[in-house]
């Protein structure tokens, strides 16, 4: 009798589960039809948004407590989080966060260590990209493992640091070399962080042991006043969410691909680029105002004091909006965009590329990475390709400006500055539009009958003014400024 009422109850239980599970997955699929999103994205959303609940509980009950405790906590989250998201497919990160604390424990601080993990991680990253591929943007568990390939090797080249003499190492990598040994549980929580885990930002192994060890709050021993910063920044959030939602069925991508696109005049063509170049990256924005906000409500985003004593909360900033919405140059956007990638790839990349001797070779394998880095398609390198070569015209014609007296007197008479801005801003955004028009569609065909229909306008534009600068600058700036230059 005992035996068959357990089986009862067993089955039941397992009815309940089945039961649950279904009900769950249809809210979502219910839920998400409705709002005209895929199950995938909203299950991303309501991820990011419960780093809030997650974080006051932490502030509220273990913010000083054990390390042991907070990493357990982060870890199971992050899991939590994954699984959510990706279901079973989480081992991937599992299996590559084991893998690297052998790699650090086994190999210790060498050389070895740092290659090894660039070529494993990168190598997963790039086989998970191409086992998973489609023509289309899918939130798969590549999204976030992209996020923790970058992680684990800063990891690697931290410690490595860490087993240099200080002199040997510049002011910045003091701050980050790592000098003790992380454990297992140390490593996971770092790489579990749920206000980080699915779309970054890119922090360091120190500054999350400062989190750990209650260090990260503008007031000594009490929980971080980082409260309204946080919701600032959530509230922003919002602000972009809303905008994107609002507008996403009326600008998309797909419409580039369309008869209509084409039917329509050059002029036309190039507004509706214009205007998606600028609207398509709410998106990325919209997330990593809301994950900031969660990392600056644990504490994470504490970045020490002003000159005038006021906290600031900008360590984990992955944009500066107010340079976003007005640059009107391409280096104002991307010093405002993704900062921290930028950042990383700047610290653990660029950098260590010195010993080239060639800052524009260096800063070409840099794009390079970064565009294997976030995926296989042809659009990618071409998106990066198109960025190399715009931020070289700009710096040419941002010199032949500032040395050529006739130029500078134009470009200062105050009348003209909001004509100069409007005619900057639409260049800026028409090409923006442009190189993002490349990262979005993703493969060849698609990009290719985009920028066929615009006649190549942008390689066209960018390749003439790369040759013909040199010649204007050689015409128009005096041979004593050249001199003076020189000297």
């Amino acid at each position: 009798m005992a035996s068959a009422a357990e089986g009862d109850v067993g089955t039941v239980a397992e009815l309940a589960r089945v039961l649950r599970w279904g009900f769950d997955e249809l809210s979502l699929n219910k839920l998400a039809t409705s709002l005209g999103a895929s199950e995938q994205a909203l299950r991303l959303i309501i991820s990011i948004f419960m780093g809030y609940p997650l974080a006051l509980f932490f502030r509220r009950y273990l913010f000083f407590k054990d390390s042991y405790l907070i990493h357990l906590f982060h870890t199971f989250t992050g899991l939590s989080i994954a699984y959510f998201n990706f279901g079973n497919q989480l081992y991937h990160s599992l299996l590559c966060v084991v893998l690297q604390f052998l790699i650090l424990r086994l190999m210790g601080r060498t050389i070895t260590a740092v290659l090894t993990t660039y070529c494993f991680q990168m190598a997963y990253l790039l086989a998970g990209y191409y086992y998973t591929a489609t023509g289309n943007y899918d939130i798969k568990w590549t999204m976030p493992h992209c996020v923790l390939t970058l992680k684990l090797i800063g990891l690697a080249v931290d410690y490595f640091d860490g087993g240099k003499d200080l002199n040997s190492l510049s002011s910045e990598q003091q701050k980050y070399a790592i000098r003790g040994v992380p454990s297992l549980l140390e490593v996971a929580g770092f790489s579990y962080f749920y206000g980080a885990f699915l779309v970054g930002p890119q922090f360091s192994m120190n500054h999350y042991m400062k989190l750990v060890q209650g260090q990260l709050t503008d007031i000594p021993g009490k929980i971080p006043n980082s409260t309204i910063p946080a919701l600032k920044r959530l509230g922003l959030g919002l602000v972009y969410l809303v905008g994107y939602t609002l507008l996403s069925p009326h600008i998309t991508e797909d419409y580039l691909l369309t008869e209509d696109y084409e039917n329509h005049s050059f002029w036309f063509r190039c507004m509706y680029m214009l205007l998606w170049g600028k609207f398509v990256l709410y998106k990325y924005v919209t997330c990593w105002l809301v994950t900031e906000g969660v990392c600056i409500l644990t504490g994470l985003g504490f970045n020490d004091f002003d000159e005038r004593g006021k906290a600031k909360w900008d360590a984990c900033a992955n944009m500066k909006v107010w340079l976003f919405e007005t640059t009107p140059r391409f280096t104002g956007t991307i010093a405002s965009f993704n900062i921290n990638t930028n950042a990383w790839v700047a610290r653990y990349f660029f950098k260590r590329l010195k010993f080239l001797g060639n800052k524009e070779l260096s800063q070409g394998l840099s794009l390079l990475f970064l565009a294997l880095w976030h995926g296989l398609h042809s659009g990618y390198l071409v998106c990066f390709q198109m960025e190399f070569l715009i931020v070289i015209v700009e710096r040419q014609a941002a010199r032949l400006i500032q040395e050529s007296p006739t130029l500078s007197n134009l470009a200062s008479i105050t009348v003209l500055q909001p004509f100069y801005y409007l005619v900057q801003q639409t260049i800026h955004w028409l090409f923006m539009g442009y190189s993002m028009t490349a990262f979005c569609l993703f493969t060849w065909d698609k990009w290719f009958k985009v920028y066929k229909s615009i006649y190549f306008l942008g390689h066209v534009f960018f390749l003439s003014l790369l040759f013909i600068l040199p010649y204007v600058h050689k015409a128009m700036v005096p041979r004593k400024e050249k001199l003076k230059k020189m000297g």
